[in-house]
C-alpha cells in the first residue's frame, strides 16, 4: 500500500480501495484494473469475517493479485483485534489497519505502536484512524461522528509514521441519510501539518466534485464498500427476477456489477493509466539481474 501511495502523491490522485466480500467481486474489481491500468487496493473489514471467512476469502485476494498485470495491494481494514490482524498478515496481506479511533489519542497511539511493530515484521504497510467516522463499518449502528483535530493526527503520526491516516471530515461508513458536508478547511489544515497520505472512508455517496476536491487538497486513498455490495446485489436481483435462470451467468452479472462500480471511481479518482505494466517492469528486472 506505501508504494501505491506514494506514486498517488506525486502525481496528485486517489487509489481506490474496494472492500469485496466473495471471488465475484474480487474478479470484477481486478478486471477493471487492468483494463483502466490503474493501481487498486482490494481489502475486507474484520466485520464482514463471520460472512467471508478470513483463512478462505484472504488467500483468494492474495492470488488474484499476485496474478494481476498492475499493482495491487491487498488490505485488511478496520481492524479491531490484534489477533486478527495477525492472521491476516501471515497470510500475505501487504497492508493492515488498526481502527482505535474510538479511544483518547493516548491509548490510540499505544495501540497503534504495537500493531506497527507486528506489521513491521512482515513488511507489511499499516493504516490508523483519528476521529470517529459516523456509522459503523458493518452498517448496523450508528456511532456517532467525531470530527479529526488536525493537532493530533500529527501527534498520532510524530509518534508512529505510519504509512496512512484516515480522518474523519464529515465522512460516515454506509449510506448517508442526507448529502454530505465535508469540512475541507480541516482536511487542508490536516495535509499542511502532516505528509502522511489521508485516507477518506465511507466513499458510498460523496459526489464526484467532493471526491475531486478532496484529493487535491490530500487525500491518497478512499474506500468503497457500500457501493460495490449494492451494485453487485442491483445486478444479482436483474439477472434473476422472472425465470429460472442459471448460476453462472448470474456469477457472471455479480462480477459485472462489481466492475462496472469499480471502474466508475477509479476515473474519478483520477488513477487511470498510472500503473504502469507490472508484466514489464518484471520482465525489465529479469533482464537487468540476468545481465
Amino acid at each position: 500500500m506505501k508504494s501505491l501511495l506514494e506514486g498517488a502523491v506525486q502525481e496528485n490522485y486517489a487509489v481506490g480501495a474496494f472492500n469485496v466480500a466473495n471471488m465475484e467481486m474480487i474478479l470484477g474489481a481486478v478486471r477493471a484494473a487492468e483494463e483502466t491500468n490503474s493501481p487498486i487496493i482490494l481489502q475486507i473489514a474484520q466485520v464482514r469475517l463471520p460472512y467471508s471467512p478470513l483463512d478462505i476469502i484472504g488467500p483468494m485476494m492474495i492470488a488474484a493479485a499476485k496474478k494481476a498485470t498492475v499493482p495491487i495491494a491487498v488490505h485488511f481494514d478496520h481492524g479491531k483485534d490484534s489477533s486478527v490482524i495477525m492472521q491476516a498478515l501471515k497470510l500475505g496481506f501487504t497492508s493492515v489497519m488498526i481502527d482505535a479511533s474510538h479511544l483518547p489519542i493516548e491509548e490510540n497511539i499505544e495501540i497503534v505502536h504495537k500493531v506497527k511493530a507486528m506489521a513491521d515484521e512482515y513488511g507489511a504497510s499499516i493504516e490508523a484512524e483519528v476521529g470517529q467516522i459516523g456509522g459503523s463499518e458493518g452498517g448496523t449502528e450508528d456511532n456517532g461522528m467525531f470530527y479529526s483535530n488536525p493537532l493530533e493526527v500529527k501527534r498520532l503520526y510524530d509518534s508512529t509514521k505510519v504509512d496512512a491516516i484516515a480522518l474523519s471530515i464529515g465522512n460516515a461508513h454506509g449510506l448517508y441519510k442526507m448529502e454530505p458536508k465535508l469540512k475541507f478547511d480541516l482536511l487542508t489544515e490536516t495535509t499542511r501539518l502532516v505528509e502522511v497520505p489521508l485516507v477518506l472512508h465511507g466513499g458510498t455517496g460523496i459526489c464526484d466534485e467532493d471526491f475531486k476536491h478532496s484529493i487535491a487538497l490530500g487525500i491518497r486513498k478512499i474506500n468503497i464498500a457500500t457501493a460495490n455490495f449494492l451494485a453487485v446485489e442491483e445486478e444479482a436481483r436483474k439477472y434473476c427476477s422472472g425465470e429460472k435462470r442459471d448460476y453462472f451467468k448470474l456469477s457472471s452479472e455479480m462480477e459485472a456489477g462489481m466492475y462496472q462500480n469499480v471502474v466508475k471511481h477509479i476515473r474519478v479518482f483520477g488513477s487511470s493509466g498510472k500503473a504502469g505494466s507490472r508484466a514489464t517492469d518484471e520482465k525489465l528486472e529479469m533482464a537487468c539481474h540476468n545481465a
